[in-house]
């Protein structure tokens, strides 16, 4: 079976309260899984808001400094407006 990611997310769009939701990612996703996505959107809003070093984001967030590389390098490689776009969506 091939992976159709837009599946998931009209079915996520489907849904506006946080219960919903909730039930919704307890089916799909593992806590483990839950937890690595968790820790990657602190990692992203630690880094765009700049103000700690990596080994601090690790402490801090109790995540390895390789997610942090990817994370960082992710942002790096985005042009300016992805930046900003993903800094709108997360910090706001």
């Amino acid at each position: 079976m091939r992976a159709n990611w837009n599946l998931v997310v009209d079915k996520i769009l489907t849904h506006t309260n946080e219960e919903d939701l909730s039930v919704l990612f307890q089916l799909l996703l593992t806590e483990e899984e839950r937890s690595a996505v968790s820790g990657r959107l602190q990692v992203f809003q630690t880094l765009l808001a700049g103000e700690m070093s990596q080994r601090q984001i690790a402490s801090e967030h109790q995540v390895s400094i390789a997610t942090i590389t990817r994370c960082s390098n992710y942002l790096k490689n985005m042009s300016a407006s992805q930046r900003a776009k993903v800094r709108k969506l997360i910090l706001d």
